[in-house]
């Protein structure tokens, strides 16, 4: 499994093609907003043969979802996303207006709702689904024990944690889905995260200021 990340939109989102060695590959959180950010997403996917197979959300706050449509019709694929975060996607237009993205074209409604312990298969890879509330109501993550890997969207980040201060955070239950989804996975496990630089569960267990 190999993953190759991009970094999108004046938020500095991390989306995330994620490929194996049959080219099939699951694009994850597409923030890619401008003309240029597009080309660069279409770009790697055709120098790399790869044959995307699937659009995933690990939640759907506007910068982790400009993305989603020119993604979903360009390579005819179903969006993916826990059901509890369909109110955010549903708003998304609103929030794009509050933060002058005026070009935002709006997404496509989930086919598949991903839950707490599905496998999601594309491949000859699967990611097992962790349900870690908090930054959002139906945040979600990606674990491959396989590769010893976990996509974590906006949970948490090298040395900080999501925000929990957005309409449907909750600051509390955040912690929880950290120490009870990551923190029990094993130390070498390597973290990409929805912003910044990867990190590892063992650094963050050490190091994270607000998790001591």
């Amino acid at each position: 499994m190999k993953v190759k990340s991009f970094t999108f939109n004046h938020f500095q989102e991390n989306t995330y093609v994620v490929y194996d060695k049959t080219k099939e590959c699951i694009i994850i959180d597409p923030g890619c907003y401008n003309e240029k950010e597009r080309t660069e997403l279409s770009r790697f996917i055709t120098s790399e043969g790869l044959n995307p197979v699937k659009l995933i959300n690990t939640h759907c706050h506007i910068d982790h979802v400009l993305g989603n449509k020119f993604v979903s019709e360009l390579w005819d694929l179903e969006l993916y996303m826990h059901k509890e975060d369909l109110p955010l996607l549903e708003n998304a237009g609103s929030i794009s207006k509050m933060y002058g993205l005026e070009n935002y074209e709006g997404s496509p409604s989930p086919k598949h709702f991903l839950a707490q312990g599905d496998t999601l298969n594309f491949g000859n890879s699967s990611f097992n689904i962790l349900f870690t509330p908090g930054h959002a109501p139906g945040h979600i993550c990606l674990h491959s024990q396989k590769n010893n890997l976990v996509i974590a969207g906006d949970v948490i980040f090298q040395r900080s944690i999501g925000r929990t201060d957005l309409p449907g955070g909750d600051h509390n239950a955040l912690i929880k889905s950290i120490k009870t989804q990551l923190f029990t996975l094993p130390n070498k496990t390597q973290v990409f995260c929805g912003h910044g630089p990867n990190t590892t569960i063992g650094y963050e267990k050490e190091f994270n200021p607000f998790l001591q």
